[in-house]
């Protein structure tokens, strides 16, 4: 659930950007790298509608030119794109030159849609000898690609896990059975795959690039480009938050934050700045993680970040605990509906994040495993139906406040699940994800990342030519 990365888009970006490092892959594999002469790539349903105000053109560059999104430096993304637009060339895998004119190279297909999944995009590849080959990709949500007719995971079905979950009510079993914490849980599963070590500091990793990009999003001002010239709120929301308080890195600053005190006021004032601060940086193409996905990976950090700020929950064993629990909710989302706004609008990403947010919380904070169910349901219930409208394209308006009301609602949500009995439910959890996938499916395809319906459509804007 978790996957570092560049912004502003999982599906859009980091997907595609995946999918063109394993199609070349593949055929660097196959001993036919250095026979290519050139490559055209067709973008599909919501990646052309909204594919260039996500960046995906560029992400599929910087896949294709071997470039990883974990490690590059998102400072270089403008002086390489520039220079490819220039220079009308490709070093395929950093090894191998090709002609490549992206204004004529990559086709935007706006009218056209393949059945599996609205993210779709082909790889066209031609080689000296006159073969050709073309591959069909599906960026799937978070990051998640797959290759046609291939079969997802393929890797992670042969492992056999100790405790399967598909389910919620599957995770409460397992809970009821060992008497373990949903974290507790999440760690056994793990081991199946790595040493606790290496789960544990590749947790407190993302933890650590979640909390720099916070950090970053709230000393950084300016204009977010795209051409909507929205302006960065986070960096004079933290100044005045502060009030003259100084600092010279992220400790000093989280001290100074504190040193404010915990009024509801200030306390609320901060979580939206959290949130502000992460999905600035993310449409600004800053390094951000995936929770679950770029569109929403605001709403976790912010509500981690409140957690250690203001609950005193800066112990690794706190971080880890909420971190755990809120990556199992959202498999459980994937697993029985979508994290895809291009599937089910935007509850499918704040929806989805708020309810791992809240379940994370709900644990750290003591909660039982029944009521960290319950904040997730909470918090999702009351995100059904929310639309997927971006305005121009860019993961703008609405969405960075939409974070910040994630974040809200998930503490929110987890507050109503602490001081509740369980016992009372109406709604499980399982019931919400059901419900959410229903409206998925009835949901108007206009909802869903396409930029034509909702605020889309009624903010009037004249962006530049791309």
């Amino acid at each position: 659930m978790f996957k570092i990365g560049v912004g502003p888009s999982s599906s859009h970006t980091l997907g595609p950007w995946r999918a063109a490092q394993r199609f070349l892959e593949g055929v660097e594999k196959s001993g036919r790298l250095f026979e290519v002469t050139a490559v055209r790539v067709l973008l599909y349903g919501s990646l052309a509608k909204t594919g260039k105000g996500h960046g995906t053109d560029v992400a599929v560059l910087l896949g294709l030119s071997g470039d990883d999104p974990v490690t590059f430096d998102v400072h270089q993304i403008d002086p390489k794109m520039n220079d490819i637009r220039a220079m009308k060339k490709l070093l395929l895998h950093g090894k191998h030159e090709i002609d490549f004119d992206p204004a004529e190279d990559v086709e935007f297909l706006m009218t056209e849609s393949l059945p599996y999944h609205p993210n779709a995009l082909t790889f066209l590849a031609a080689f000296h000898n006159g073969d050709s080959i073309a591959e069909t990709w599906y960026s799937i949500g978070g990051g998640f690609v797959k290759r046609e007719e291939e079969e997802e995971q393929a890797g992670v079905a042969a492992v056999q896990l100790p405790f399967p979950i598909d389910h919620a009510e599957d995770l409460l079993h397992w809970c009821r059975k060992t008497g373990l914490s949903i974290s507790e849980v999440v760690m056994e599963n793990e081991l199946s795959w790595r040493a606790e070590q290496d789960t544990r500091m590749g947790m407190l990793h993302i933890w650590r690039v979640m909390k720099e990009c916070i950090y970053r999003g709230c000393n950084t001002q300016g204009m977010l480009p795209g051409g909507l010239n929205v302006k960065r709120r986070a960096a004079d929301l933290n100044n005045k938050l502060l009030g003259g308080r100084t600092y010279t890195d992220y400790n000093s600053w989280l001290e100074a934050v504190r040193e404010g005190g915990h009024h509801f006021k200030y306390t609320l004032d901060w979580v939206s700045c959290f949130a502000l601060a992460v999905n600035e940086e993310n449409a600004s193409f800053g390094r951000v993680v995936t929770a679950p996905t770029n569109g929403a990976a605001g709403v976790i950090p912010a509500v981690l970040q409140y957690f250690v700020t203001f609950c005193d929950g800066h112990r690794e064993d706190k971080i880890l605990q909420f971190m755990f629990t809120a990556a199992e909710i959202g498999s459980i989302f994937k697993k029985g509906a979508t994290i895809s706004a291009a599937m089910g609008g935007c509850q499918a990403e704040i929806g989805v994040s708020s309810a791992m947010a809240a379940a994370g919380l709900t644990e750290a904070m003591g909660g039982t495993q029944r009521q960290a169910l319950m904040a997730a349901e909470i918090a999702m219930e009351h995100h059904l139906g929310l639309t997927c409208d971006p305005i121009g394209g860019l993961v703008q308006i609405p969405c960075i406040e939409r974070n910040t009301m994630g974040a809200i609602k998930a503490i929110t949500a987890s507050q109503l699940a602490l001081q509740s009995t369980p016992d009372f439910a109406k709604v499980s959890l399982d019931n919400v994800i059901k419900t959410m996938w229903d409206t998925a499916k009835d949901m108007s395809f206009k909802y869903k990342e396409t930029a034509e319906g909702g605020l889309a459509v009624h903010i009037p804007i004249s962006l530049p030519e791309c």
